[in-house]
């Protein structure tokens, strides 16, 4: 067999990393718990015509078949393809199930997902999500999106990462000042200021004129909206100096004024009103979100989302909704390709139990038993070796304790090999210090 080669946009953690990534996982995972979201998986495939029906691009989804060997065969099968989000995957549940929901519902999903795009730092074709929505029958009740701030900066704050700011817009401000210059297509319009950062202004100005015909006075005051940002609830007198005036404009700024405010109360720094923020997918109605992990900022965003009111619906009942979504591998990836992230410990073992021969591995297995019951991570050594060597097996892997089970009715000892300290000890009662207890992450 050839050497196997890397495919690009598919990470393979180390185990050190891997560890990391459980730590990051499981302190999001208790954030979203505390705020009462519910833990849920869909399936990996959805039919396509679904994946594609909100505005995504077919050239980033990956086609399966049912059967390598039914190459020949119907060909339906070939109409599915692997999510490359949660939202869309969510919103067909709530239809399927929405005779068993409880609303408003909320939910969490951590998840894998796939996108056939172009690999690059922090970008993979697979990837982990970990995502929280709120949806309700009718309607969504606006304290909602002011709420997902909330659950996100507790969540980020929980890791030892460096801060993040979450920038927040509203889609009606942005289409309630086009309708009041009066640009009539709003989704081109957005989907320009969307690549504002990619592009720069005279670009977007070309691209106003160009996909939603905007005059050179519409555009100038397309982009004099999108220059507003502020940290507090001032970003809505800029608006209004603009002299533009319509009331889903109204109706956003207030919503936004609400977002910002709650959370300054909550955590002050944490939001930031910025109006050139505006989510390029057509589905998001209301409050939108991107955040900015402080030091990285020219990757982009690595937790996004919005409010949506026209995802799920069947005939005449809707399922409006607000959700938000972390891309856990990409904010990984970008801080373990910095050297930002580390682990005390390569294995969560913390004492490795040596053995004095063979014939008494018996006895250094029932060390281990007793350590386990208790909650400490023991493996035995996988040979009778010098107990030189057995200690070298644990310095290689890290493992900051060897337990010396006592031979001919000796006491056993344990041995801190990072200080040299050496103590007796029982199996039932010792325990180690908590920071040496699991590997710490920082």
């Amino acid at each position: 067999m050839s050497k196997p080669t890397p495919i690009s946009g598919f990470p393979e953690w180390t185990p050190a990393q891997r560890m990391i990534e459980q730590f990051v996982l499981d302190r999001i995972r208790d954030t979203f718990e505390l705020y009462g979201f519910a833990p849920l998986e869909t399936r990996a495939v959805e039919p396509l015509d679904q994946l594609l029906r909100k505005g995504e691009t077919s050239k980033e989804v990956y086609l399966i078949r049912r059967l390598q060997a039914d190459a020949d065969g119907p060909a339906g099968d070939d109409t599915l393809g692997l999510h490359f989000d949660l939202t869309v995957p969510f919103a067909r549940y709530v239809l399927e199930n929405a005779g068993k929901l409880q609303f408003p519902f909320r939910r969490y999903q951590i998840q894998k997902v796939w996108r056939g795009e172009r690999p690059q730092e922090g970008r993979y074709r697979e990837f982990l999500q970990a995502d929280i929505d709120i949806v309700d029958r009718d309607t969504l009740a606006p304290h909602h999106e002011a709420e997902m701030p909330l659950v996100i900066g507790d969540a980020l704050r929980s890791l030892p990462i460096p801060p993040v700011r979450i920038q927040v817009n509203n889609r009606k401000i942005c289409e309630g000042f086009y309708r009041g210059i009066g640009l009539t297509d709003s989704e081109a319009a957005l989907r320009a200021v969307d690549k504002l950062d990619k592009i720069g202004p005279a670009k977007v100005a070309e691209l106003l004129a160009g996909t939603a015909g905007a005059s050179e006075a519409q555009a100038k005051a397309v982009l004099a909206l999108a220059e507003i940002s502020a940290p507090d609830a001032s970003f809505a007198d800029a608006v209004r100096a603009l002299g533009v005036s319509d009331p889903m404009l109204d109706e956003g700024v207030e919503e936004l004024v609400r977002v910002v405010e709650t959370a300054a109360a909550h955590s002050p720094g944490l939001c930031v009103a910025d109006l050139r923020i505006a989510r390029g997918l057509d589905y998001y109605t209301g409050t939108v979100y991107e955040t900015q992990l402080v030091g990285y900022e020219r990757f982009g965003s690595i937790c996004s989302g919005g409010r949506y009111d026209n995802l799920a619906s069947a005939g005449a009942t809707r399922f409006p909704g607000v959700g938000i979504s972390i891309g856990v591998t990409r904010l990984l990836g970008l801080l373990f390709g910095a050297g930002a992230l580390s682990v005390s410990r390569d294995v969560p073992t913390c004492v490795l139990v040596a053995v004095t021969g063979e014939e008494q591995r018996a006895a250094s297995n029932q060390v281990a038993d007793a350590l386990r019951r208790r909650g400490v991570p023991t493996e035995v050594s996988p040979s009778a070796a010098k107990f030189g060597k057995q200690i070298r097996y644990a310095e290689r892997r890290g493992i900051p304790y060897v337990w010396f089970p006592g031979v001919d009715g000796a006491a056993d000892e344990v041995k801190d090999i990072r200080s040299g300290e050496q103590a007796a000890a029982a199996a039932g009662e010792w325990t180690p210090p908590r920071g040496d207890l699991r590997p710490l992450v920082g």
